[in-house]
């Protein structure tokens, strides 16, 4: 963005602003058809082909009238510094990079990424690269395994076309860095792209490399091209710092590493990596740290002192990339110097350990686009690239499976959205692993933004380790994150596991949730849940003590624990079973849904619960859906049941099926606390075609049945038919 002193240009600057905003909020809508949000969040359009090319055709509009405004913006410019548009200053970003990248032509760009923050951090990144993106990418990600599980399995769900990942282990490098000592916040990590020459394929000539904390303005195209300008022992692209720290003045006895004038930053790289390793850069940049290190003991600025140091013993290596390529946000940032100067920025580089809370004169504008991007449908961003091939083997084959769907069949929609593709983002915040231990159980449950409130009340309720998947646009995820953060409950344990799916389509798709809750559990057991149920105080101490005695027989067990309900938002929770037994005589409980679902729990034979003192076996009957701990490789739900009905039906089923004993514990109980009822139970009562579709995915869940299980099988056919 571009501050002139006239106004002329000012009334252009401010509505090129506009213009752009518009079009990036118009495209970056969220929805919130599950229930109320923590925040305003505008209704998300799904992105149906109609749809996608009314947007298409909108932001093409948008983006024409950018460029006329840039052209008057340059006419004025013109008038005011006497300078053509077609020259090229210093820190012009007016010459067309474009013309010296080939359509189609394979990008590659290297990130050191590690953790669950720094995850989320590349997520951003990508979404700012892909958005303005017209040629085909390669991303060689160097990550550790908290990233690499993180963001392999983010890639592999959200399968964007023309888009390749690469993952390279970064444990195998420490080594080669470990020596170095260093006071970057990054640790070891901030050290490893000095490492990259080494890394990445041997065939591979250049690559971009970028910070984790980067935010694109424009087609990294254009930074690609610039590697055409690089002549006779060019083998580095950088762009010059933008603060006084290697001028050595910021406070006294200030001592940074040598560096040419003000020395270059490393967040934005172009890497000549063939040329890189014909003049033997691994042991050039080894050479140089073992010798600066006698003096300087540490770095201070991890992998980009080291550079500095090569750069200063041989300036020649170096192309100074004009400074617009890395607008650097750092403590001590000079950057005004930079961007006051020209129309449109390039890239924003946070650099500095405040991120969003730095200081500075235009901090609004670059958070804004930050912000723009974090929140931005990744859904969106699966365009096709027009002209380039594709080799998106997953997407062809959700496209041939789609074809073939009838769109004259009343369930249609059921049909099309149990294809949908959703981004999963595992692990969304840290947490850890927990201790080997042959009967811990995790909590396995689900939830949308609206029942977001019953979190802290299950963390005082269970202590043990929790798996939860979490359905919510982009802009849920991070109103979820700042919940998360600012509340002490949630912060205080570490045992708990985030796993964030995407939304997508109009319908809730609770199976699929729940299989990802599960798959993403880390014990030997799982408590398979809802998230509004408060488990009884104990409860987990409690199932690990019942799984281990009952764990000696040899057949499979569901281990059912019974469930309850309140119709009072304020209840005095039972601390025992004699007290809620009091409880339920009183009024205050009921077995679960006795009023209007009473057949899904009633073979759990609450009559016997009130005086059992050891567990007992039931039967499996139609309809039952208890809620039951089971090992974790137990069977996956089924995921063609989405929304409200028989998708907890159908897994007891599969359980029976496969010959689990249903065992009720005697001492175990959770609680149903009231709420709203959902967007999808109000239209399953309101809508009969909602019913109708409901049942013929039973009748088509029963076939499959009988086909999986044969004879075994007839009688859940037999038991359906019979009520």
């Amino acid at each position: 963005m571009i501050f002139p002193i006239r106004s002329k240009a000012k009334v252009l600057a401010l509505a090129l602003l506009v213009i752009s905003a518009a079009t990036w909020l118009y495209l970056s809508v969220g929805e919130t058809e599950y229930g109320r949000s923590l925040g305003p969040v505008a209704p998300r359009f799904s992105p149906t082909a109609s749809l996608l090319g009314d947007l298409e055709s909108r932001l093409q509009e948008a983006e024409e009238e950018n460029r006329k405004l840039r052209l008057q913006l340059g006419e004025v410019r013109n008038e005011e510094q006497g300078t053509g548009l077609g020259s090229e200053g210093e820190n012009s970003s007016h010459c067309d990079h474009r013309s010296l990248t080939e359509k189609c032509e394979l990008i590659h760009v290297a990130i050191v990424c590690a953790g669950h923050n720094s995850s989320r951090d590349v997520v951003t990144l990508v979404k700012s690269i892909l958005f303005h993106r017209r040629n085909p990418l390669h991303l060689h990600l160097i990550t550790d395994s908290v990233a690499l599980r993180i963001l392999g399995n983010l890639f592999n769900t959200w399968m964007v076309p023309s888009l390749q990942i690469s993952f390279y282990n970064a444990s195998k490098l420490k080594t080669d860095v470990a020596w170095i000592p260093n006071k970057h916040y990054s640790g070891i990590f901030g050290l490893l792209k000095l490492t990259l020459t080494k890394v990445l394929p041997s065939d591979l000539s250049k690559v971009i490399v970028l910070d984790t904390d980067i935010t694109f303005a424009t087609d990294i195209a254009e930074l690609w091209a610039i590697f055409k300008k690089f002549t006779g022992q060019h083998v580095l692209g950088l762009v010059e710092n933008q603060s006084d720290w290697y001028l050595g003045n910021l406070w006294k006895n200030h001592k940074p590493w040598p560096a040419l004038g003000r020395g270059f930053n490393t967040g934005v790289i172009l890497l000549l990596l063939d040329k890189l390793r014909m003049i033997g850069w691994e042991e050039m940049w080894r050479l140089t740290a073992e010798r600066e290190l006698m003096n300087m003991l540490s770095t201070s600025l991890a992998d980009q002192d080291i550079f500095n140091a090569v750069i200063k013993s041989s300036p020649s290596l170096v192309y100074q990339l004009p400074c617009y390529w890395n607008v650097q946000l750092s403590d001590h940032t000079r950057s005004e110097q930079c961007y006051s100067e020209l129309a449109d920025l390039k890239v924003i580089h946070w650099n500095s350990p405040h991120k969003l809370r730095v200081k500075n004169k235009h901090v609004e504008l670059f958070r804004t686009l930050y912000l723009t991007f974090l929140e931005y449908d990744g859904s969106l961003l699966r365009r096709e690239l027009i002209g380039c091939p594709t080799d998106g083997e997953q997407q062809e084959t959700r496209q041939e499976a789609l074809s073939k769907l009838d769109e004259e069949d009343p369930c249609y929609d059921f049909r099309r959205e149990s294809l949908a593709s959703h981004r999963v983002h595992l692990s969304f915040l840290p947490h850890q692993t927990p201790p080997a231990d042959p009967y811990d159980v995790t909590l396995v449950a689900q939830l949308s933004m609206d029942r977001l409130q019953m979190l802290e009340l299950i963390c005082r309720h269970w202590e043990g380790p929790m798996s939860l998947a979490l359905y919510l646009s982009d802009a849920e995820a991070q109103q979820f994150l700042r919940y998360a953060q600012a509340s002490e409950v949630l912060q205080s344990r570490t045992n708990v596991g985030y796993h964030v799916v995407y939304k997508e389509g109009q319908l809730y798709p609770v199976n699929l949730l729940r299989n990802v809750a599960l798959k993403n559990a880390q014990t030997p057991y799982v408590f398979l849940s809802d998230i509004d149920f408060l488990p009884m105080y104990g409860l987990y101490e409690s199932l690990k003590k019942s799984i281990a005695q009952l764990d000696s027989y040899r057949s499979p067990k569901a281990l059912i624990v019974p469930a309850f309900e309140t119709l009072r938002y304020r209840l005095s929770f039972p601390k025992s079973k004699a007290e809620l037994l009091s409880m339920l005589d009183m009024g205050a409980l009921y077995t679960f849904r006795y009023h209007v679902w009473e057949k899904g729990h009633a073979p759990t034979n609450y009559a016997k619960w009130r005086t059992a003192v050891t567990p007992y076996s039931v039967e499996w009957a139609p309809d039952f859906e208890p809620y039951v701990v089971v090992k974790r490789d137990c069977p996956e739900y089924d995921q063609r049941f989405l929304g409200f009905g028989w998708n907890k039906v159908s897994h007891i089923m599969e359980l029976d099926a496969q010959e689990y004993e249903l065992v009720v514990l005697p001492n175990a109980f959770i609680i149903h606390m009231p709420h709203a009822p959902s967007f999808d139970i109000s239209k399953f009562r309101s809508s009969g075609n909602y019913r109708i579709c409901v049942q013929t995915l039973k009748e088509e869940f029963h076939q499959d049945m009988s086909r999986h299980y044969g004879s075994a099988a007839l009688k859940y056919l037999t038991a359906e038919r019979n009520q």
